[in-house]
């Protein structure tokens, strides 16, 4: 794949010159497709990318409440065995804004996450499937400023707490079956295009670059993120306990800052609470 070499730099050819030409709310259909073919070649190379309307469904809302914090929800639909997820918000900066790669202990059904969007923009989701297979849906997304939305009133609170996490287990264990969980994890993200409103200084970038989540011995979700990804990011995903265990969690950010975790499955509580 042409995923080994760096983000920003594998999409710079997709995003520059005639890609950001135009203005950020141009509605054209055709500018819009050849934006995504563009960003096709430069995330996919040379590999076909379907149409995945009988794959996987991806839930986004038509205009955003608020930029900086836009849900977006992927659903698989199908039989289809699914190892990853692409998240690409085509006029963002950074328009892959988060890969994120299943293992054998996940239940890749339902995966939720919260981004940052910058302007009118298609969204997609690209899923892999185990034979390599991809498979595109869109929605189209109304926002504006998601990127350089200013700092806001929980930053210091973020810093303060830095890498501090939550699990909250949405169903009841059950050897065998899967189980939803909600991951929160304390990080401001800043993306380095967020002004200071009293010192007009730019805030120098500092976000999550990987989250690794495992069940004992075995891998549930690997996630490579970048400047999209919003403050105090919010995962919902899926994972499938054999027996009584352990859910652990790595973070590391772009300053090589390492956080770990583990939560006890199930654990005395709905809700694990950071100590």
């Amino acid at each position: 794949m042409g995923m080994t070499r760096p983000i920003l730099l594998v999409l710079a050819a997709a995003v520059s010159g005639a890609v950001f030409a135009q203005a950020p709310d141009d509605d054209d259909a055709a500018v819009r497709a050849e934006r995504w073919a563009q960003l096709q070649r430069a995330i996919f190379d040379d590999r076909t990318v379907q149409d995945g309307s009988s794959v996987l469904r991806l839930d986004a809302p038509p205009r955003a409440h608020d930029a900086a914090l836009v849900p977006l929800t992927v659903t698989t639909t199908g039989s289809e065995p699914i190892k990853s997820v692409y998240l690409i918000i085509d006029n963002n900066p950074g328009p892959l804004a988060g890969t994120f790669t299943f293992g054998p202990a996940a239940d890749p059904s339902a995966l939720k996450v919260r981004m940052r969007v910058n302007t009118y923009t298609n969204v997609h989701a690209v899923a892999e499937g185990a034979d390599g297979n991809l498979y595109s849906v869109e929605r189209f997304v109304k926002a504006a400023g998601g990127c350089s939305a200013p700092a806001g009133s929980n930053d210091e609170e973020s810093l303060r707490n830095l890498g501090q996490m939550r699990l909250r287990l949405m169903d009841d264990f059950e050897p065998g079956k899967p189980i939803q969980a909600q991951l929160m994890i304390r990080h401001p993200n800043f993306n380095g295009m967020q002004m200071d409103q009293l010192t007009r200084h730019y805030t120098p970038a500092h976000f999550i670059k990987t989250i690794e989540i495992t069940y004992g011995e075995h891998d549930v979700l690997r996630v490579k993120s970048d400047i999209a990804l919003s403050t105090d990011p919010v995962i919902s995903f899926g994972f499938v306990p054999r027996e009584k265990g352990q859910l652990k969690v790595v973070v590391t950010d772009s300053k090589e800052n390492r956080f770990e975790r583990t939560f006890d499955v199930p654990a005395a509580q709905r809700l694990s609470d950071a100590s």
